[in-house]
Parts: structure tokens; sequence; C-alpha cells
């Protein structure tokens, strides 16, 4: 489907409609299989028997899962088209979620987490290409917020009905949810004509074609400012079911209707970007978005460190700033990604896939610090170390 043919389609189920649906709940999967299941956290831990580091990890490992792979993934899409990588990464990710749904010890769970993010990370990152196939410049960062609308979804959603599902059912019930959706989304990928690879026609060897992308200081450093804004919304993640619930004392449903509040955040500012960035565009949002994430994970550090954030009050606060984090992070990440894959559009899918895996390794790596850092209160220096550089990025190399 060509960008001219979405311009000029429109209807509840046209083409265009189509895509973005389709794209929108392959990033809603791959999200999800990780926010359905952060409420269930302390249980995994004392049901499989697990340390606290081990059970956390199997958050990051499914982040890191999700993004070694990623640059095959960007090489299989432009060779063979998205179809068949799609269908493959789909097909990993439903029988990953229906044997997690059955796994009875902590290294079973951490084998199939790894797995499940390698084919979560394929699925994503195509969804991203698909959009990147339709769609370019300040409209790819406006489709690419419609985007973050079911990465929303998936955030507050998943979460709060990983509550439900903990406190009335059973934790493994949201991996049976994962693969139900993973089904219906091979379903509707078969109503779309996904675009075809090239063939195997002459083309440089996969390293040369990403090594001159990384090249691009215009895709570079936007894809690093992305990657670290998502690295501090992961470790939030991954930090917040042990702080709310073990260190503020929130229940395993109110931790999980928690999850509605920080969506509307991510909501807020996903809409505010689909609505402005016609008028202001892609840098200036940036600019805005990676501001607030910094001043608002330093002051989550300072405060966390002077012991300000105790009992309701402080419950409160750190409420306050963790959405205002996911509020930023909104902002600026479907305007770091557009800027970077628009400023190597010749090369959409491996631009895309190159992204990817720069921003989720920057998460990943995030991710797996918070964990051997034992959250000494340096969890709180990572989160500001990586919204600070982020900002200084951008005021000095962009």
């Amino acid at each position: 489907m060509s960008k001219a043919v979405c311009a000029k389609q429109s209807g509840f189920w046209s083409l265009p409609a189509r895509t973005m649906t389709l794209a929108c709940l392959l990033v809603f999967m791959a999200q999800m299989a990780t926010t359905v299941y952060l409420p269930s956290l302390p249980t995994v831990m004392q049901e499989l028997s697990m340390t606290r580091r081990a059970t956390e990890l199997s958050i990051s490992i499914f982040v890191i899962g999700a993004a070694l792979p990623v640059l095959f993934w960007g090489a299989a899409a432009d060779r063979f088209g998205r179809r068949l990588p799609l269908t493959l990464s789909l097909a990993l990710f439903i029988s990953c979620s229906a044997l997690l749904a059955f796994c009875s010890n902590g290294t079973q769970l951490l084998v199939l987490r790894a797995l499940q993010g390698i084919a979560a990370g394929g699925a994503a990152i195509i969804a991203r290409i698909i959009v990147r196939d339709n769609w370019s410049g300040d409209e790819l960062a406006r489709r690419l917020s419609v985007l973050s609308i079911a990465f929303i979804a998936a955030l507050g959603g998943g979460q709060f009905i990983g509550g439900l599902l903990s406190q009335y059912s059973h934790w493994q019930m949201g991996f049976v949810l994962m693969g139900l959706t993973g089904l219906a989304i091979l379903l509707l990928m078969q109503t779309l004509p996904l675009e075809a690879g090239r063939g195997a026609g002459p083309r440089p060897p996969m390293a040369t074609a990403y090594w001159r992308i990384l090249r691009r200081p215009g895709f570079f450093w936007p894809a690093c400012v992305g990657g670290l804004g998502f690295a501090t919304t992961v470790t939030l993640q991954e930090v917040s079911p042990f702080i709310m619930q073990q260190g503020f004392g929130l229940n395993v449903t109110a931790f999980g209707a928690l999850g509605l509040v920080i969506g509307v955040a991510y909501f807020t500012g996903a809409m505010a970007v689909n609505r402005t960035v016609a008028r202001f565009g892609g840098k200036r949002l940036m600019q805005v978005g990676v501001s607030i994430v910094a001043m608002t994970t330093v002051a989550i550090m300072l405060l966390w460190w002077s012991g300000v954030l105790v009992g309701l009050s402080g419950m409160a606060l750190f409420i306050v700033l963790y959405c205002l984090t996911i509020f930023g992070q909104a902002v600026l990440f479907p305007n770091s990604m557009a800027m970077a894959v628009s400023d190597a559009k010749e090369q959409g899918a491996y631009a895309m896939a190159l992204c990817g895996f720069l921003q989720q390794c920057l998460a990943g790596i995030a991710a797996a610090g918070a964990v051997l850092l034992e959250h000494h209160g340096l969890w709180a220096a990572a989160i500001a170390s990586s919204g600070f550089i982020a900002w200084l990025i951008v005021k000095l190399r962009m």
C-alpha cells in the first residue's frame, strides 16, 4: 500500500484504518506482555520461590530479549517482506504465552520470558516498519503518536487488568490473554496487503547497511534520546511494584488501578503530540518532552534520597512525578523516532529496526542495572542520569 493510497482512503474499515489497527494491536500486545504481569511480581516471587532480583530479572530479560534480534527482524522484513517475519514472531509469541500459562519454576519463567521478548520485539518493530511504509515526516510523528495510544492502553489497562487477575484469578491468566491477542492479530493480518520484500537481488551486507545509517548524526542522536527516555520508563515500571506494594503498602488491586492513572498521563502526552506536531514541529516537541523527563527524574532522585517520599503524602508526590515522567516520554518518544527514521528515509525498514534496537538496548541495560543495584536508592540515580543525559544530547547535539 503506497503513501498516496493511504492519503486518499478513509473510513472505518479502509486500508489505512486497518493498517493502523494492526500496528496498534502489535504494540499493545508487546507492551502488555510486561504490564499485565507487573502487579503480580511479589506473588510470583513467593509462588515460584524466586529471589526479588530473579523476579525483577523476568522484566529486564524480556526487554533485552526484545532488543537483541531487532536488527535481524528488520533485515528479514526488508528481504522477505513484512508478512513472513511478522507471522513467525506472532507464532513464537503465542507459543511462549501458552507455555508461560503453565510454567512451574523460575528457570522456565526466565527462559520463556526471554523467548517471548524476542517475539514481542519482532512484532513491535515490524508494526513501526509498516507505519513507516505508509507515512513520513510530521505525519509519521502523528501516526507514531497514535501507536502511543496503544502503548497507553497496554501501560494503564494492562496493569489494571493484571491487578484484577492477581486478586481474583491467577497471574498466569494474563499470558492466556496475551496468546488470544496474538491469535486475533494473525487473523487481522490476513486482510492486509503488506509490503513485499526486495527479493534476492544485490544489496549491501546487513552490517554495512546498519553502519551507514548509524553514522548519520541526524539518525543517531534522536534515536539515543528516545532510548534514554524509554529507559527511564522501563526502570520505573520495574521498581514500582515493590516501591508501591512493599514500600507504601498499596494492595495489588490499587496498584493495578494506578496503571489507569499512568495511562491517562501517557494518553495526554500522546494527544498533545497528535494535536500540535503540525504547528510546532517534531524537534520542538522533542525538546519539551526531554526537558520534562529530565526535571522529573532528577526530582525523584533528590526527594527519594532526602527521605521525603514516605507515608501517604510521599506516595502521592511519587505518583505525580511518575506521571509527569510518563507524560514527558509520551511527548518525546514519537518525535525522536520520527526524526531519526526520516533522516534515513531511503532505508525505511533498516532505519526503523536500528532505531528500535538502540532504544530497546538502552532500556534493557537500564532495567538490568536497576536489578543489579538492588534498589539501595541507586535506581533513582539511574533514571535521573538517563533523563539528564538525554537532555544534554538535545542541547549540545541537536
